[in-house]
């Protein structure tokens, strides 16, 4: 028989880039349910994703203010939310998506998508595994990639080089740190239901086609990553190192 505890998050604390909506507030919603404080990161309003958890009856939380593109702003939070109390586990969620042509595509669109999604990723992973290896202290990273961390896509040049470079990340934290006492490990969601794939959704031929190739036969919902990341916070991932799972309905099977 398993051991229910393994799975567990019960007495830890988890920052959570992101989680005002989407995948972000599925993975805070879920890692709270499963017993741990949540710190939610990001600059729009989390009154929903705290209404949600309080809901869910789990864990508490609590919203951090800060513009995740700005390096020193962000470093900045994580040391006012370690302050506070010591992080068990960072979810680097956080991202943006621009949408354009590659002849059409802008540096503006680049610098602001590699800004958030890889960059900001880097250093706020580094600022995590400063303190936990000075403190002596186990943690756990979860970097969200992409089908896009495997394919090339169409229409998004910065995302799909982001996402590439979030995998690439996950690999060598993980080399670096698997002895230490950190796990980083990265989750690929596949097509899900929010804001970032709404233009998508709303293309009916678009929508289709994605559909099609997904034995699933059906979108992803913000909760099956949640779910994901719960598992790798947990004592039952203690031994995954530099590992990406997809959640995607089956599409990178096919």
């Amino acid at each position: 028989m398993s051991d229910l505890s393994a799975f567990s998050l019960a007495g830890r604390r988890v920052l959570v880039t992101g989680a005002n909506t989407g995948i972000g507030r599925g993975i805070a919603v879920s890692v709270s349910r499963a017993g741990a404080d949540v710190v939610g990161a990001g600059r729009s309003a989390m009154d929903e994703t705290a209404a949600q958890i309080e809901a869910a009856g789990g864990g508490r939380f609590e919203a951090a203010s800060c513009d995740l593109s700005d390096k020193a702003t962000a470093q900045a939070m994580l040391d006012q939310v370690w302050a506070a109390g010591p992080l068990d586990g960072l979810v680097n969620n956080a991202g943006v998506i621009r949408r354009a042509d590659a002849v059409d595509f802008t540096e503006a669109d680049w610098d602001e998508v590699m800004e958030v999604n890889l960059k900001s990723l880097f250093f706020l992973s580094q600022a995590f595994g400063r303190k936990a290896l000075e403190e002596g202290r186990r943690g756990k990273i979860i970097n969200i990639a992409s089908m896009l961390s495997f394919q090339g896509g169409i229409r998004v040049a910065s995302y799909t080089a982001s996402k590439h470079g979030v995998l690439g990340l996950t690999r060598l934290l993980a080399c670096e740190w698997a002895a230490k006492g950190i796990n980083v490990n990265a989750i690929a969601p596949g097509y899900i239901e929010t804001s970032n794939t709404e233009a998508l959704r709303a293309d009916a031929e678009r929508s289709a086609a994605i559909l099609s190739r997904i034995p699933a036969g059906r979108w992803g919902e913000p909760g099956d990553i949640g779910d994901a990341a719960v598992f790798l916070l947990a004592r039952a991932s203690d031994y995954m190192h530099g590992a990406c799972i997809p959640v995607d309905g089956g599409w990178l099977a096919r």
